[in-house]
């Protein structure tokens, strides 16, 4: 099975005297993997994020997603990599509130380069994959926390991309909407996605099939 991120002595540093929130991290995630990085506030794992998500550029060592060595990339190139290559979930949604569940997807091809109608088209289809076909028109304030969760992820994958990061996704749900949303992570695995989900919640992380336990910026299981 071929490798989507692979880092080697990655290493980010802020500030001066500079600190280290990723301190010499190297690991593997291969191509259909579902896992958990895991730890806890300050640990570095949403540094990690920035990295995997190519956000942000190491400091020393190498990263690599989906082949691509990040430090070789200009802006334009990067822009393009998380465009096509790359969808984001987080735990505040970021939907905007006045417009429809549906148009708020078809915003997640809005830098692809893809007509107004083939987005609204694609966009209808992944809400469909998500379990909201009756909720096209909806705007976010009708829907429940769930929903709108369910709504980002749609938007997330709209574009089909090979590697999913979902930053706390489970964080403003309830126990009952937390668990339709991991059912949800596990069914968009089984079809083929790469997901990692970054999260200090335990009990989340332990019902996913692998664990990378993040502490002081350093990979500690």
């Amino acid at each position: 099975m071929s490798t989507i991120v692979s880092l080697e002595g990655v290493e980010r540093a802020y500030g001066d005297p500079p600190v280290l929130a990723c301190a010499g991290v190297s690991l593997t995630i291969a191509r259909g993997e579902l896992c958990a990085i895991v730890g806890p506030s300050g640990s570095g794992k949403s540094t990690l994020l920035n990295i995997i998500g190519t956000l942000d550029r190491p400091t020393a060592g190498v990263a690599r997603i989906d082949g691509r060595d990040v430090a070789e990339l200009d802006d334009r190139a990067l822009a393009a990599l998380r465009a096509y290559r790359i969808g984001f979930v987080f735990q505040q949604f970021h939907l905007a509130e006045g417009t429809t569940a549906v148009e708020n997807v078809a915003d997640g091809l809005l830098y692809t380069g893809t007509p107004v109608a083939e987005r609204r088209r694609r966009a209808a289809e992944a809400l469909r994959r998500v379990g909201l076909e009756h909720r096209l028109t909806h705007r976010p304030h009708q829907l429940s926390g769930g929903e709108r969760q369910r709504v980002a992820i749609a938007r997330a994958v709209v574009g089909d991309p090979p590697l999913l990061l979902a930053d706390e996704p489970t964080g403003n749900l309830d126990t009952e909407a937390g668990a339709s949303v991991v059912a949800l992570l596990h069914e968009l695995n089984r079809h083929g996605t790469t997901i990692v989900v970054i999260t200090h919640d335990v009990e989340l992380a332990a019902r996913l099939p692998r664990r990378i336990t993040v502490r002081d910026g350093r990979v500690i299981e």
